[in-house]
């Protein structure tokens, strides 16, 4: 199993908010450093999993800055700068650089769905737009557009696109897309369920939701496959994927934000159009991170 830059489990953070629905950035520093000793070698902040479609700029930058302070030089902390207008990417993307970031992420453009060209000459003027290395996010469940492995591989021979979350469901394109990928561009799953399946055809590890509850078993399945020990790595696949259905059960991040308060966080809820859990999606996850909670993985204030 490839190292990867970012190491192999990159949370894809929640934002925690207050009742009023404002971000609760204290919450958010607390969160960072309690993922960082649970598991996570990087974070993406502001993506989707962080409600990024729902937060404003300012909020964006202020998040970027909260999380640098808090776990800056120990963790990797990779901002979400892609939208579907290239320009605004751009500008956004070096008013985060300023921001003190590692890296920053782009999702392939959505709603406008333009060709592949296009999606190689959006990617390229983020890339160019400061000195920060850059992961392409690739979710065409989401955005409507899938980024193909051709388009992948021209993209990966710019010095400053350096990996790729690729969500696309199919093993079959991230298999493509790491066999053709050259020294020094990192291939990730961004999907739990396949990490294992990805890290076996040539991923380096996953941006992961599931991290936030069980990020310690999540790296300790990883190393285990890194170590040749595919029985431990498979077991631990196997007692993951209760949780891996939970925490999917609705649109994410709903059910992970419910699973973050029971553990002890002001995770607060979604913003508007994500909505509360019903009564029995709750009960049907409080079954799913009951062995967390019996355990003791609660935070303490």
């Amino acid at each position: 199993m490839k190292q990867g830059r970012f190491g192999p489990v990159v949370t894809a953070m929640i934002t925690p908010l207050h009742a009023d629905g404002r971000v609760n950035e204290s919450e958010t520093a607390r969160l960072a450093n309690w993922l960082g000793e649970h598991g996570s070698s990087a974070l993406v902040v502001a993506g989707t999993t962080g409600e990024g479609p729902t937060l404003d700029d300012a909020e964006k930058l202020s998040l970027f800055r909260t999380v640098v302070s808090a776990v800056g030089g120990k963790l990797s902390v990779i901002a979400n700068a892609g939208s579907n207008d290239t320009k605004r990417s751009v500008e956004f993307a070096k008013k985060a650089a300023a921001c003190g970031v590692d890296a920053l992420m782009a999702v392939g453009p959505y709603y406008n769905k333009p060709p592949q060209r296009g999606l190689v000459a959006h990617f390229t003027a983020i890339a160019d737009a400061t000195e920060l290395g850059v992961m392409i996010y690739n979710i065409p469940g989401r955005t409507g557009v899938n980024i193909l492995p051709d388009t992948i591989a021209t993209l990966a021979a710019h010095p400053k696109i350096v990996a790729v979350k690729e969500s696309s469901g199919d093993v079959n394109q991230l298999a493509q897309v790491a066999a053709r990928a050259p020294s020094g561009f990192d291939v990730y799953s961004g999907d739990d369920y396949l990490a294992l399946p990805s890290v076996a055809l040539g991923a380096c590890g996953v941006v992961s939701v599931v991290s936030h509850v069980a990020g310690l078993e999540i790296a300790a399945m990883l190393e285990a496959f890194r170590a040749g020990d595919d029985d431990k790595a498979t077991a631990l696949h196997r007692s993951l994927m209760p949780l891996f259905a939970a925490l999917f059960a609705v649109t994410s991040p709903i059910p992970v934000k419910a699973a973050m308060r029971a553990l002890g966080f002001a995770a607060g809820e979604c913003r508007l159009p994500l909505v509360a859990l019903t009564a029995e999606e709750e009960r049907v996850l409080r079954a799913a991170i009951a062995p967390w909670l019996r355990a003791g993985v609660v935070a303490s204030a």
